[in-house]
């Protein structure tokens, strides 16, 4: 009878406890993002004369209108006229000199490759106010879907209310809250990756491939994860098929994309090098700061990468269905984070997703193997959760608090400020794993 009641406990009430735990978080982070950051963060906008555009839906609105143009002529999706066009859908106006940011003139120019438009030229078809509904509803469904195929490609069969534990608490973290405000296209390349490594794991190479070619749409994205995928393609001709489909269907993309706008290769490079200009530069240079060299960064991103280079080459070899491969292939994904994403693209974290799972799937291996992984499943823990206790706790303490104490920064920004660390906490299990082996067996 008592082992009864333990594995009752164990497959019923623990999960329940949990969901329950989960909903209140969840909605502890979604009213405060919501409620509170979003209306303050738009007032802001409003008192340096950028608040009367499109903020909700404003990284999506440059897809939108060079669909919506392009169904009556032929358009230049880097022109400047097309750049004023999308500041003033996002800003109310046009960005001119001396603007109170001191804002670059060529902000928030179309900066995805041309193929972008063609893989979302549907969304041309609707008005903006009404696409914004749905293509929220279309992004938040596709992000739960991701996180399902994640856990099918890692090979881990949970309780259906532990999927759903998961399920909330990613589609609550600030990360993803704010490409959902956002709309963030690079919310496609999210879907499009998991259900290209569902389709790795369950031997479907070729739809991987070709899969894995659409996440293109931002490359920073996925460049390390993909050349990973090819070089360990290359390097078996049975799974020969993975470059194949990638090639196949990158190639028509850019046969498609270049009849359409013919130079469009050399205008898109143009504007990556001109994004430099504004963007934020990559986590590593924040959290270098000023304290070191300024080309300490470059240095220590260089040998980040060279240090991508070996790990692909020795995992060449790793079958997709162990646990290995697995952990290689996450590891690229949350170095990207800090190497190649700019610092202000939080919303591109969602790569981070398998590697979160990965470490909590095989938490009691870590922690079975000394002090060392304790701590950091501790810290990496404490980095994770912190958001949703940290919201609860402030929406509570609310009433208790002055709006002058309430929305000074060291306070109201508790929940998300420790955001930019959770890269590195994942980095250092996964690198852990890597140097030392936790003994996982194979998946």
């Amino acid at each position: 009878m008592a082992d009864l009641q333990s594995e009752f406990r164990r497959t019923q009430i623990v999960p329940a406890l949990a969901l329950a735990l989960a909903c209140v978080g969840a909605a502890s982070m979604v009213y405060y993002h919501l409620g509170l950051f979003i209306p303050r963060s738009l007032q802001v906008r409003a008192s340096i004369g950028l608040g009367n555009g499109y903020s909700f839906g404003g990284d999506f609105y440059p897809v939108w209108l060079t669909t919506r143009e392009s169904r009556f002529w032929r358009i230049d999706l880097y022109s400047d006229e097309v750049t004023r066009q999308t500041q003033t859908g996002v800003f109310g106006h046009p960005l001119e000199p001396g603007n109170k940011l001191n804002l670059p003139s060529n902000y928030r120019q179309y900066a995805y490759p041309a193929f972008t438009d063609l893989l979302l030229w549907p969304c041309g078809l609707l008005d903006f106010p009404r696409l914004r509904i749905a293509l929220t509803l279309l992004l938040v469904a596709l992000t739960a879907i991701s996180v399902w195929m994640w856990l099918k490609a890692l090979g881990w069969d949970l309780h259906p209310m532990w999927i759903a534990s998961l399920i909330i608490l990613t589609l609550s973290t600030y990360q993803l809250l704010d490409g959902f405000f956002a709309l963030q296209p690079g919310l496609f390349v999210g879907f499009f990756l998991a259900v290209a490594a569902f389709a790795l794991r369950s031997n479907r190479l070729m739809l991987s491939g070709s899969l894995c070619s659409l996440t293109l749409i931002k490359p920073q994205v996925t460049a390390l994860a993909i050349g990973f995928l090819l070089l360990w393609s290359l390097s078996d001709r049975t799974r020969a098929r993975f470059w194949q489909g990638f090639l196949a269907t990158t190639t028509a993309l850019m046969i498609g994309s270049l009849w359409i706008w013919p130079h469009w290769v050399g205008e898109w490079i143009a504007v990556l090098r001109g994004y430099r200009s504004y963007a934020r530069p990559a986590l590593v240079n924040l959290v270098l700061g000023s304290t070191f060299p300024k080309y300490t960064a470059p240095i220590v991103i260089a040998l980040v990468l060279i240090v991508s280079l070996v790990l692909m080459w020795k995992a060449r070899q790793f079958d997709q269905r162990t646990a290995k491969f697995w952990f290689v292939l996450s590891l690229l994904l949350a170095l990207t984070t800090i190497t190649l994403l700019p610092g202000q693209a939080m919303y591109d974290h969602f790569i981070l997703i398998p590697g979160i799972l990965l470490v909590l799937r095989h938490r009691a291996q870590f922690h079975a193997k000394g002090p060392v992984p304790r701590i950091l499943l501790l810290i990496g823990a404490v980095v994770l959760f912190w958001p949703w206790f940290s919201s609860f706790v402030l929406l509570v303490l609310r009433p208790l608090l002055s709006p002058e104490v309430f929305y000074s920064i060291p306070v109201f920004a508790l929940p998300i400020r420790n955001v930019a660390s959770l890269p590195f906490a994942v980095i250092a299990l996964l690198a852990w794993n890597w140097t030392n082996g936790v003994g996982i067996p194979e998946a």
